[in-house]
């Protein structure tokens, strides 16, 4: 699990009931159901009109998504690649065709893979790798993008279920005494909505943001091991290649040979 999602949402929205609590306020009057009706109501109803519903029905998966640790190690990625490159260069590119079937290997590398061993040119290799790529940038920018309407639809909503409370509340001036508590019920809305879209809609597009940057940067990753494979690279020269994509290459280095990784790897026979 990404313990900072879960982590985050509780320090955000507790920091705020703690608040109110601090302040003298009660948590029982936080929790109003027509406000919550409308605000939430409202902005899943404004994001379905806004997206296809396949797209839509697809957030509560990607809700689970960002409470996921789904990126991969990249140094155990870059482990899986040298010694592919290893095998290619001792074997040829035609024995790693068993390595298809490892179902521990990334689908995007075996899709390298095969087009390496179907023996396609290099720069058709390139094309078809970047194709997928784009194709999955804008698949994340359209999950994304559903959050994103939602972080801006969900304090419209709050703003709207507040001035229907005044509404209500300016036709009952004939009950003064009940004027503040119904007020301040009306208000509830405007908070539902800015927390909502500032705590949980928006933080979650950004988390879905950044797992797609990381899952960009491993497939750029396994686009040059793909490819320096396919040229028949020194195991060692694609090691000093893919160590350029981490940001610190000593430390992820020392991660990789605590992995197990033997530097005799990259001796030739």
């Amino acid at each position: 699990m990404d313990i900072s999602t879960l982590l985050g949402l509780i320090i955000g929205f507790g920091s705020l009931i703690l608040a109110f609590i601090i302040e003298g306020g009660k948590v029982g009057s936080l929790i109003v159901g027509s406000a919550a009706l409308i605000v939430f109501g409202g902005t899943i109803g404004a994001v379905m009109i806004s997206f296809k519903i396949e797209d839509f029905m697809k957030i509560p998966g990607l809700l689970i998504k960002s409470f996921t640790k789904t990126n991969k190690d990249m140094s155990e990625l870059i482990e899986t690649i040298i010694s592919l490159a290893k095998k290619a260069r001792q074997e040829g590119l035609l024995s790693l065709e068993e390595e298809l079937k490892r179902n521990d290997l990334d689908n995007f590398l075996k899709r390298g893979l095969t087009l390496v061993i179907d023996g396609l040119d290099i720069n058709l290799i390139k094309n078809m790798m970047d194709l997928d790529m784009y194709l999955f940038e804008q698949k994340v920018k359209k999950e994304v993008s559903i959050f994103q309407s939602a972080g801006g639809y969900a304090p419209t909503m709050g703003i709207i279920g507040t001035v229907m409370g005044l509404v209500h509340v300016l036709g009952n001036l004939s009950s003064p005494d009940k004027l503040g508590p119904s007020i301040a019920v009306a208000f509830i809305a405007t908070l539902y909505g800015v927390s909502s879209a500032n705590l949980f809609w928006l933080p979650i597009a950004e988390k879905l943001k950044q797992k797609a940057e990381s899952e960009r940067l491993e497939k750029e990753l396994i686009t040059e091991g793909i490819l320096s494979i396919q040229q028949g690279e020194n195991p060692k020269i694609i090691e000093e290649k893919l160590f350029v994509f981490l940001e610190n290459n000593k430390k992820t280095k020392e991660s990789v040979n605590r992995a197990g990784i033997n530097e005799n790897i990259f001796d030739e026979r």
